[in-house]
């Protein structure tokens, strides 16, 4: 038993010895991968689906990795996705016109095993999860009033609401996958240049959602104010809620509007970033 733990001890003094940290920094940019529907676009003379993910975007990350050898090592990373738009409701009828898009904003972290090819080839994969953050969705609409509602409002003919709000989507914490395979060049014996094609494969259940803005105004044929929030954000139209939890089961008899089925978003993507090493002097023995 001594014996053992006495090579486990000498094993783990040699490992920390030929051990490197390395940090690095890196930004770029993701294409969704397994997308789903997420919406339609609605004209008079047809209807389309539309497909995405909500990993496509912008993203940024920070990552420190440690290395025991000169081919294995362990990397823990952070990042932001700044995620693009993607349509949920695009309607052009002749008395309604929708807006509706969503993106995410989101926080994540990763742990993943890193395995050096050759001095200049890598790759890493682990698992990935996403911190916080949400999928924000952004809402237009014009609503062409029928003659009784004008009538009632004391507006002419032609006049409509216009309506904007904003609904920020919460979503339970999930586990996902990363995998990477990159290329690094050595700019001298502390910094090099990386390139990296990178898969992010996860998707999210949504847990809760918030109406964050709102405002209506009534405006006239010409689309000058007739009347300036007519609704707000504390004052919402019957039928609208502030709030709305996501659930897996709902009674067929339910008439509590505040709940909602819940449904997986995609935030699957493939990526390429660019970034900078810095690798501190390895350990002495």
């Amino acid at each position: 038993m001594k014996r053992i733990l006495l090579a486990s001890i000498l094993g783990m003094i040699g490992t920390i010895s030929y051990g490197q940290w390395q940090v690095s920094a890196s930004s770029g940019y993701a294409i969704g991968s397994a997308t789903m529907k997420l919406g339609e676009r609605i004209t008079a003379s047809e209807t389309e689906n539309s497909y995405g993910s909500y990993g496509e975007g912008t993203n940024f990350q920070l990552r420190g990795t440690y290395f025991f050898d000169d081919s294995f090592g362990f990397d823990l990373g952070v990042g932001y996705l700044h995620g693009t738009d993607q349509d949920i409701s695009v309607i052009s009828l002749p008395s309604t016109e929708v807006d509706a898009v969503a993106r995410a904003r989101a926080f994540g972290a990763s742990a993943s095993v890193v395995y050096k090819f050759t001095n200049n080839i890598y790759g890493r994969f682990g698992a990935l999860l996403k911190l916080g953050g949400k999928t924000e969705g952004v809402i237009y609409q014009k609503s062409v009033f029928s003659e009784e509602e004008a009538e009632a409002l004391g507006v002419p003919d032609g006049s409509y609401s216009e309506t904007n709000y904003k609904e920020d989507f919460h979503g339970h914490f999930p586990l996902g996958f990363v995998g990477a395979l990159g290329y690094k060049y050595d700019l001298d014996d502390n910094f090099s240049l990386f390139v990296e094609a990178e898969y992010y494969g996860i998707s999210l259940k949504r847990k809760d959602s918030e109406i964050s803005e709102f405002n209506t105004d009534v405006k006239l044929p010409d689309g000058s104010v007739a009347v300036s929030g007519l609704y707000t954000i504390d004052n919402l139209p019957e039928g609208v809620n502030k709030n709305t939890t996501y659930v897996d089961e709902l009674s067929n008899t339910n008439t509590d509007t505040t709940q909602e089925l819940s449904q997986k978003v995609p935030y699957s993507s493939f990526g390429l970033n660019i970034g900078i090493t810095y690798k501190f002097s390895k350990a002495s023995k």
